[in-house]
């Protein structure tokens, strides 16, 4: 009895609480709605979620959302639980002479009971699952897209006389709601567009790059800081000739180190804005906030700080080229903010309200691998589109080793010049060079330069002088370090040649000839020689270096090796070096 009483009092009590109003419940509903409306997916599965929290805050049966296409043929109709083929399914629910009615004269229409409606055939009630003692209301609002009607928003319910909300209260949110999925399908529309101008764009760019026959007697036009003359760079030089014509976005791909940004310059010195302004920006140097403003530019007053009005990055590259450095690690947040500036070269600054329209070729680079970053969601398909239009991959220096001595001397000359010295590179110092790995590309080879220049003590730089003659060297534990599936990069093994017996035994001051690993043979040595066993690679390595007196580069000359790879045989061995 204690218990019914309870009961009782707590529905009576749950009856008494005043219903959320009307403007409360809108409120709430477009702020959920706004951003489905602004998640990045596919249009169909935002239409879709639309409809599911639109039941969430309306007293509905069904929701469809129809678009028509541009020739007024219809496009998209999706509804709840929307999937590929279930188009038809939704499009059932469509009264034929209701949504003529509604796109014709682009105003909403209301239905308290379809099933005596002028507009509604008896199959069109039969649809709605409309029957004598089933009630169903129909409401059904256009969609616009500026002053032209590109689709219609509908609901039904089944009217009871009890209808917690009125009807002319819900097609004013039905309304707002069109409103802002007219925005969204303009978005997504315009974006579908310039994706397909720009891949068309793309794919003329690509076929004329492929059908590209350099001119042997053509003058190779000089460009400043890019130093070489290997095939990787001459073809690198060609592409750049012809994509700089262009005003395509370009996205330059590549190791750290490659020498992204002279190529970024390279592009904006060739092309028909060279005498516009080349402005660059480290993306991944600045937080999110900074960023903004300083692509951006903000108005006085716009934040704590901002004392006087300042021009952004875009808006100074005006006519000109700006290049976005390390593009991949902006927040997928700033990427949408930056989506709309590279499509529509307009924008607003921070704390400001008039639109700025500016005229800016963008260069993006990277290091990561955005194809990956896009299937995990981590950056935007839109974004990757609009910046990859013209995509460029960097060689690394390995692939143009051939480069290594003048990139070596022309950083010698400039450490000359800066430090007043005179040095200049031994023969035996460029063999070192040619020899390493270079995981940090130009810009390592530049710093071994510099560092081994600063410590040089005589006229010259020797073998000696380098830190990976002495197991000082860093970079050997970032090449040992790189992933399996770039086995270019990995560590080599180093198979050390044997020497035959006429070489071992031959004086000190005559060492046999280099010899490649791939030309050794193995010979059998002292009580071996009677079985005709190999001899160890260890042994080897001791026998050489002792005959050499634990001297690396002798060592090297009597097996055939460069330095740099009997020192990787040393510590893949464990052999420690014996100091006299």
């Amino acid at each position: 009895m204690v218990q019914a009483e309870a009961r009782a009092s707590l529905r009576e009590s749950h009856s008494r609480v005043p219903p959320l109003p009307m403007s409360e419940i809108a409120l709430t509903g477009i702020y959920e709605l706004s951003k489905i409306l602004n998640s990045p997916a596919r249009l169909e599965i935002t239409l879709s979620n639309v409809v599911n929290v639109m039941s969430s805050f309306m007293q509905m049966r069904h929701g469809v959302i129809s678009l028509l296409a541009d020739d007024g043929i219809p496009d998209i109709t999706v509804g709840a639980g929307w999937n590929e083929g279930s188009d038809g399914r939704y499009r059932a629910r469509l009264p034929e002479k209701a949504i003529g009615q509604i796109v014709a004269t682009a105003v909403p229409l209301v239905a308290e009971n379809v099933a005596t409606h002028p507009l509604f055939t008896a199959a069109d009630a039969a649809a709605l699952d409309a029957a004598a003692d089933t009630k169903v209301s129909f409401i059904g609002v256009p969609i616009h897209i500026s002053s032209r009607v590109v689709g219609t928003l509908t609901i039904d319910r089944i009217w009871d006389d009890r209808s917690v909300f009125r009807l002319d209260s819900d097609v004013r949110f039905l309304t707002m709601i069109a409103n802002l999925i007219g925005q969204t399908v303009q978005l997504h529309r315009l974006v579908a567009r310039d994706r397909e101008r720009l891949m068309a764009e793309s794919h003329r760019l690509q076929k004329e790059l492929s059908e590209f026959k350099p001119v042997r007697e053509r003058k190779k036009a000089r460009i400043d800081g890019i130093i070489g003359d290997s095939a990787a760079i001459r073809s690198l030089l060609d592409k750049i000739a012809i994509i700089a014509k262009s005003h395509a976005p370009v996205l330059l791909r590549g190791e750290s180190g490659t020498g992204k940004e002279l190529i970024a310059k390279a592009i904006h010195e060739l092309s028909p804005r060279a005498k516009g302004p080349f402005i660059k920006i480290n993306c991944a140097a600045l937080p999110e906030s900074v960023l903004e403003s300083e692509l951006f530019g903000h108005e006085k007053g716009a934040f704590t700080g901002a004392i006087n009005t300042r021009k952004g990055r875009f808006e100074l590259a005006d006519k000109g080229t700006l290049f976005l450095d390390e593009i991949g690690e902006i927040s997928p947040a700033f990427q949408a903010k930056l989506l709309r500036v590279l499509q529509e070269q307009e924008f607003e600054r921070v704390g400001g309200n008039h639109t700025i329209k500016v005229d800016v070729r963008v260069v993006a680079a990277t290091n990561k691998n955005l194809e990956e970053a896009v299937a995990r969601n981590e950056f935007r398909a839109d974004l990757y589109y609009r910046i990859s239009v013209v995509p460029v991959l960097m060689p690394p220096l390995r692939d143009r080793r051939s480069d290594i001595p003048l990139l070596a001397n022309a950083f010698l000359k400039r450490f000359n010049s800066e430090n007043d010295r005179s040095l200049v590179l031994d023969a035996d110092a460029i063999e070192v060079l040619m020899g390493c790995g270079f995981p940090g590309n130009v810009r390592e080879l530049e710093n071994c330069v510099q560092r081994t220049a600063t410590m040089a003590q005589g006229s010259s730089i020797m073998m000696d002088d380098f830190a990976c003659r002495h197991n000082q060297c860093l970079s050997a534990m970032l090449w040992k370090g790189r992933s399996d599936s770039a086995a270019q990069r990995s560590l080599p093994e180093i198979l050390l040649p044997i020497m035959p017996p006429a070489a071992r035994d031959a004086p000190r001051a005559a060492p046999t000839p280099s010899r490649s690993p791939a030309d050794s043979t193995a010979v059998p040595v002292n009580g071996d020689a009677a079985i005709g066993a190999p001899i160890p690679e260890r042994d080897r390595l001791t026998e050489a270096m002792e005959r050499a007196g634990w001297v690396q580069a002798k060592a090297a000359r009597i097996l055939g090796l460069t330095p740099r790879q009997i020192g990787y045989a040393l510590k893949k061995h464990g052999i420690d070096i014996k100091r006299f």
